[in-house]
C-alpha cells in the first residue's frame, strides 16, 4: 500500500512540474519551436540516466524513475507537435523537433550516467 502512495505522490508531482517548466520555457521562448517538451524530455532522460548511473534500488527506480519521471516526460506530446508540425506544412520543423528530441534525450542520458558514476 505504500508503494502505491508512493507512486501516485510521485506522479502527481512530476506531472505538476511538467506543467510548470513546460510553461515557463515556452512563455520564454517563440512559439514555432516547442521548447519546453524537449527541456521537459532531456530533463526527464538525464535523471533517468543519473539513476542508471548511481544503480539505485529497483524501489527507487519505479518511485523516482517509473512513477515521477514517467509523468514527468512526455514521448506523446513530442510526436503530436512533431505530426502537427508536418501536417501544417513545415516539414523541415518536424524533423528538426524530431531529430533534436532524440539527440538531446541520447546526450542526457549519457550525461546523467556519467555523472552517476557509470561512465
Amino acid at each position: 500500500m505504500l508503494t502505491a502512495l508512493l507512486v501516485l505522490g510521485a506522479g502527481g508531482l512530476g506531472a505538476l512540474a511538467r506543467f510548470a517548466v513546460d510553461g515557463v520555457v515556452e512563455s520564454l521562448t517563440l512559439r514555432s519551436f516547442p521548447l519546453g517538451t524537449l527541456v521537459v524530455n532531456s530533463a526527464g532522460c538525464f535523471v533517468l540516466g543519473l539513476l542508471a548511473g548511481l544503480g539505485v534500488s529497483h524501489h527507487t527506480s519505479l518511485i523516482v524513475g517509473t512513477a515521477g519521471i514517467g509523468s514527468y516526460t512526455t514521448f506523446s506530446t513530442w510526436m503530436l507537435e512533431t505530426h502537427r508540425s508536418a501536417e501544417d506544412g513545415d516539414a523541415r520543423l518536424a524533423w528538426i523537433n524530431f531529430v533534436a528530441g532524440m539527440a538531446a534525450g541520447l546526450v542526457a542520458v549519457l550525461l546523467g550516467r556519467i555523472v552517476g558514476g557509470a561512465g
